[in-house]
């Protein structure tokens, strides 16, 4: 599924993290004298990609999990969900069809926060794999990259609630990997002590997905 939003247009000017509020925690890769990885091209505007389109999703109903090799499996319903510690973060996303979306301020839940309330991570855990409820859809990533000071459960996108279209209630970001491992509509995640091959993984997509090093592809 791909059609392109058009309700958040940006502006020509790059947005920067100079003059952002204090209470807003900058993705490293903004820093960078040149923020458009390999390959990639600029869009403003904000295209929706996913494999099947939004799933339905019950708020009532919601649930977050984080499980695996945890001190203790923990679940949140989505009232507690927003009781938790908030951070804002200012970062781009890439993704891996070739476009990147420069200067995105995300709302939510880091995930260090999460993995703390569920008692952190036990040895010798090392990979995460994200489920969201879109019909089983996953993703794999590395801890360290999960773990990332950038990385969160996002519920807004730029002052608004995020749409279902792009992932809402809820999705992870993690700005420093390509899109697709940003899972939309996030139901858990496992923490592992081997990788595995998500959805796109298994069709081909590369199992780390740095776009600095336009690892897209293969192994």
């Amino acid at each position: 599924m791909f059609w392109m939003d058009k309700s958040k247009v940006q502006a020509d000017e790059i947005p920067a993290p100079e003059g952002l509020p204090p209470d807003v925690m900058i993705s490293p890769d903004t820093r960078r004298a040149g923020r458009i990885p390999p390959g990639q091209s600029r869009t403003k505007k904000w295209p929706v990609l996913d494999a099947s389109g939004p799933p339905a999703i019950d708020l009532a109903r919601w649930r977050l999990r984080v499980s695996g090799l945890v001190g203790q499996a923990t679940e949140w319903s989505w009232d507690d969900f927003l009781t938790l510690p908030r951070v804002k973060v200012f970062a781009d996303f890439h993704c891996v069809t070739r476009w990147s979306r420069l200067g995105n301020v995300w709302e939510g839940v880091s995930t260090r926060e999460l993995l703390r309330h569920a008692g952190g991570a036990l040895p010798p855990a090392a990979y995460v794999m994200a489920y969201g409820y879109d019909r089983g859809w996953t993703t794999n990533l590395p801890l360290a990259g999960f773990l990332a000071e950038d990385a969160l459960v996002a519920f807004h996108h730029d002052g608004e609630p995020i749409t279902a279209e792009h992932g809402g209630p809820a999705r992870l970001i993690v700005p420093q990997l390509y899109a697709w491992k940003s899972a939309k509509w996030l139901a858990g995640v496992e923490i592992m002590d081997r990788d595995r091959a998500g959805f796109w993984e298994k069709n081909g997509y590369n199992m780390h997905g740095d776009p600095w090093k336009e690892e897209r592809y293969g192994l």
